[in-house]
């Protein structure tokens, strides 16, 4: 399958806000006893659902630093993991497979490992890698994985934790009549779920045309650096998915690119896709280092991406930076 699971060991939620509260809690349970997580640590550019600590109290999340390219601090990981004191419990990092803004792949094998030393638990978003790059559950990845159906092209409302054994598993978040194994209350929405599953074969068989979608992603970002010289194009010092560029140009408000873009049939956002409407400054670039002042657009690729959508992005964004040009001249 997609993430190469045991289909007994994943538990459909309504999506992935949900099976992220429910995996970043500090009570767990291995058959009948319990385990307890005494720390969560997160990194500063991990999506909002992981960042705000689950059923985790504030005191009990200590959050990583990124550097400039929203990579996490893996020193800082491990120094955090090493003076963590496991009389209380054990240490939980939750952090992200891939950035939903900048599309920058974090070092999870790497990640695995500083856990595995500390004897913690690994906990991975993958909702933005799944179906773009190639995961491997049963080969130790990580320990639990969150996944969103609709972010692989299936319907809104359902998403999933899939773990690597089902021995130990968080406290349900919903209680009920003992449905998923008793790990998640309510009846499942079946048609949802035969949707999802649907998704996840289309992904799995999508992943070989990456290759196709980077290439468009390299065209619409030289293009980008030709007509913006000084325009900033985020994380490109890491690995990225292919499917995503992250950018701004200075003096230019996302907000009014974004409405000039529309005009000219091209559809993008400013900032993620779960944040878009609330337009305020990216916390992933804050994390990054970067000001609150720069303005950026996210540009979504994918396989049905034509080369007439990247003439449309070329003369949208040629009509952007000669509109620039004009007011630099006329201050």
């Amino acid at each position: 399958g997609l993430v190469n699971a045991k289909s007994e060991h994943v538990v459909f939620t309504s999506g992935a806000t949900e099976a992220a509260s429910t995996l970043l809690t500090p009570d767990w349970q291995m058959g009948r006893g319990s385990v307890r997580m005494s720390r969560l640590y997160v990194s500063e550019a991990d999506h909002p659902c992981l960042l705000n600590g689950g059923r985790f109290p504030a005191a009990q999340v200590t959050r990583i630093g990124v550097d400039a390219n929203g990579i996490a601090d893996l020193d800082a990981l491990a120094a955090a993991l090493g003076g963590h004191d496991k009389a209380d419990g054990l240490p939980l990092v939750a952090i992200h497979a891939a950035n939903n803004e900048t599309g920058v792949i974090q070092p999870i094998d790497r990640i695995a490992e500083i856990v595995k030393v500390a004897g913690g638990i690994l906990v991975v978003d993958a909702v933005q890698a799944a179906g773009r790059v190639s995961i491997d559950m049963s080969a130790g990845y990580a320990d639990y994985l969150i996944l969103s159906s609709h972010k692989i092209g299936g319907p809104k409302g359902v998403g999933a934790i899939v773990a690597a054994s089902d021995l130990m598993m968080p406290k349900p978040l919903i209680n009920g009549g003992g449905q998923e194994k008793g790990h998640r209350g309510g009846t499942e929405n079946l048609a949802a779920i035969a949707g999802f599953g649907a998704a996840a074969r289309e992904a799995l068989g999508g992943l070989p045309t990456m290759d196709a979608v980077r290439q468009r992603r390299d065209e619409i970002e030289a293009i980008v650096k030709t007509l913006v010289p000084d325009a900033e194009i985020f994380g490109t010092g890491a690995p990225r998915l292919a499917n995503t560029t992250f950018f701004a140009i200075a003096g230019v408000k996302a907000e009014t690119a974004q409405i000039a873009f529309d005009l000219a049939g091209v559809a993008l956002s400013a900032g993620s896709a779960c944040s878009s409407g609330k337009v305020g400054p990216s916390h992933v670039l804050k994390a990054m280092g970067y000001g609150d002042s720069l303005g950026a657009l996210r540009v979504s690729i994918g396989a049905a991406t034509s080369a007439e959508d990247i003439e449309l992005f070329r003369a949208a964004l040629a009509g952007i930076a000669a509109r620039r040009a004009d007011r630099e001249k006329a201050a």
